[in-house]
C-alpha cells in the first residue's frame, strides 16, 4: 500500500465527522464485532473518539503495518506533534495524557529514539540470549516464582478454586522485573506492591510518585555499583546516560509488565478453555500456543497514538497532519485481508502479525516475554492434572482499557498432579526453601509470610 502524501486539499475535519466512542460495554466484550461494524461503515480507518477526544481508528491490517514501518519523519510519537494538543484544546486533566506525553523512548522520534532504544537492546541482551548463563538463570528463577505462586494458590490442597489472573499470570511478571532491575528484597517488594497499584490500585496517583523516586535512586545507584542487571547493562552501553534517563526508561517496563501478564492469561484462556488444545500443547508446542494467542487474542490490542506530520490519505479518509492515529493490532489481524488466510484449527499460525510491533518501535523484548509466558504455561499444564473453567467463557470479566485486552479474573477449579516435583515448596505461611547459592542474588525473591505481596495473595486465595 502506497499512501498519497500531501499536497492533498480534502484532509477532513477529524471533529466534524460522526464519531464512535470505542470504550463501551460493547467493545470490552466483543471488541471483534465492533470492528466488523466499523470496518462496514469506514472501511480501514474510522473516526472515534476517546474520553470525548476525537482520534482516528486504524484497523486495516496494511494501514497499521505501513504506520508502524514508515520512517520517523510521516508518522510521530511525540505529544509535540499532536495539533490539539500543542493549541491547548486537551483537557489537562484527559486521562491519557500522563501516558503519552512521557518523557521516555516509547514517546520520542529520531536519534533520540535511537540512543535510548539502543540502550534497551544492549541491555535486555544478557537475558534473551538463548543458552546464554544469566538467561538460564532466569529461566530457573521464573520456574521458582511459578511453583511459589502455584503453592500459595493451592497451600497445599490437592483440588480446590484459584484465579489464574490475580493470584498467577499478573503477578508472575512483576516478581520478574526484580531479577532485572537487580533490586534487593525488601526494596522489590515495594516496588512491585507500587507497579500493582499504579496499573489497578486505589492509590495510582502515590504509587507513581513513589516508583519514580524508587526507580531514580535505583539507577543512580547503579551508575556508580553496577551489577549483572537491566540499568547496568544499560549505562555500560552508553555512559553518556544520566540516571534521570534511565528512571524514566525502566518506568516502561510497567507497561511491559501489564502486557506480559496479559499475554499470560490470555494463553492460559486459551489453554484451559480448550481440552483438546491442551493435549496437543503437551508436547512441548507451548511456543507455538503463545505465538497463536498472540495472533488471535493480541493482549496489546491498540498501541498508543501515531501524529501525522503531514497530510496524509488513510483507508477513505485524508487525515491533517496533526491528527492522532490510534493502531489497533487485534483490529488489523481480524482485517478480512489478513485472516481469511490463517488456519485456526491448528496450533501452529503465521509470524507474520503485528503483535510485538514492527519498524523502529517494535518491542525489544519479544523473547523475554515468550520466555515468560511459555515457562508459565507449561509449569501450570505439568502442576495440574485438572484445570476447568468456573465461569462460562462467553462471560469471563474483561478490563476496561483504550490499549490493553486483559482478563480482570480467570477462575478454574483444579486437581493438582500429585507426580509433579516443584523446585521450591513453600508453606501456607513460611517462606519457601532456600534456592542453591549460586541461584541467590540481591534480585532474588522468596516468598515469606511477612511479605505484604504474598499476604495479599494470600487473602485472594482465603477470600474466595
Amino acid at each position: 500500500m502506497t499512501p498519497d502524501i500531501w499536497p492533498a486539499p480534502t484532509a477532513e475535519d477529524l471533529s466534524s465527522l460522526p464519531l464512535e466512542s470505542l470504550l463501551t460495554r460493547e467493545y470490552e466484550t466483543n471488541p471483534a464485532h465492533v470492528h466488523e461494524r466499523l470496518r462496514a461503515a469506514y472501511g480501514p480507518v474510522a473516526p472515534i473518539e476517546l474520553h470525548g477526544v476525537p482520534v482516528w481508528f486504524a484497523f486495516g491490517y496494511d494501514e497499521v503495518r505501513y504506520i508502524m514501518q514508515n520512517p520517523d519523519e510521516l508518522w510521530s510519537k511525540h505529544v509535540g506533534n499532536w495539533r490539539a494538543f500543542a493549541e491547548g484544546r486537551i483537557p489537562a486533566d484527559w486521562p491519557l495524557i500522563p501516558l503519552l506525553s512521557a518523557d521516555n523512548s516509547g514517546f520520542h522520534d529520531g536519534d533520540r529514539h535511537r540512543r535510548l532504544r539502543g540502550a534497551w537492546i544492549a541491555g535486555l541482551l544478557e537475558f534473551q540470549e538463548p543458552g546464554g548463563e544469566h538467561t538460564q538463570k532466569l529461566e530457573r528463577a521464573i520456574m521458582r516464582h511459578c511453583d511459589d505462586l502455584i503453592g500459595v494458590m493451592t497451600e497445599g490442597m490437592p483440588t480446590g478454586w484459584a484465579d489464574l489472573a490475580a493470584q498467577y499470570g499478573r503477578p508472575l511478571p512483576l516478581l520478574v522485573a526484580n531479577h532485572l532491575l537487580g533490586v534487593t528484597i525488601e526494596a522489590g517488594e515495594e516496588m512491585v506492591m507500587d507497579q500493582w497499584r499504579l496499573l489497578d490500585g486505589p492509590d495510582a496517583a502515590g504509587a507513581y510518585q513513589r516508583l519514580n523516586a524508587a526507580l531514580l535512586e535505583l539507577a543512580t545507584l547503579k551508575r556508580h555499583q553496577p551489577g549483572h542487571d537491566l540499568p547496568s547493562a544499560m549505562f555500560a552501553a552508553d555512559p553518556a546516560l544520566t540516571p534521570e534517563e534511565v528512571a524514566r526508561e525502566l518506568f516502561m517496563l510497567s507497561g511491559f509488565l501489564d502486557f506480559t501478564g496479559s499475554l499470560i492469561c490470555n494463553v492460559l484462556l486459551e489453554a484451559v478453555g480448550n481440552p483438546d488444545l491442551r493435549t496437543s500443547v503437551s508436547s512441548g508446542q507451548i511456543e507455538e500456543l503463545v505465538n497463536r494467542v498472540a495472533l488471535l487474542n493480541p493482549a496489546l490490542a491498540n498501541l498508543t497514538f501515531r501524529y501525522a506530520r503531514a497530510s496524509v490519505k488513510l483507508g477513505r479518509f485524508t487525515i491533517a497532519a496533526g491528527d492522532p492515529v490510534m493502531l489497533s493490532i487485534s483490529g488489523a489481524h481480524a482485517d478480512p485481508l489478513f485472516a481469511s488466510a490463517l488456519n485456526r484449527n491448528t496450533v501452529r499460525s503465521t509470524r507474520a502479525h503485528l503483535a510485538w510491533g514492527a519498524g523502529p518501535h517494535r518491542c525489544p523484548s519479544q523473547r523475554l516475554a515468550t520466555q515468560m509466558c511459555t515457562i508459565a504455561v507449561r509449569r501450570l499444564l505439568d502442576r495440574f492434572s485438572v484445570l476447568t473453567p468456573a465461569t462460562p467463557l462467553n462471560q469471563l470479566p474483561w478490563r476496561p482499557s483504550p490499549f490493553i485486552r486483559a482478563l480482570r479474573s480467570l477462575h478454574v477449579r483444579f486437581e493438582v498432579n500429585p507426580n509433579a516435583v516443584p523446585v521450591s515448596r513453600p508453606g501456607p505461611a513460611t517462606a519457601a526453601q532456600e534456592p542453591p547459592p549460586e541461584e541467590t542474588n540481591a534480585g532474588e525473591w522468596r516468598p515469606s509470610s511477612r511479605s505484604g505481596f504474598w499476604t495479599f495473595l494470600r487473602k485472594l486465595r482465603r477470600g474466595q
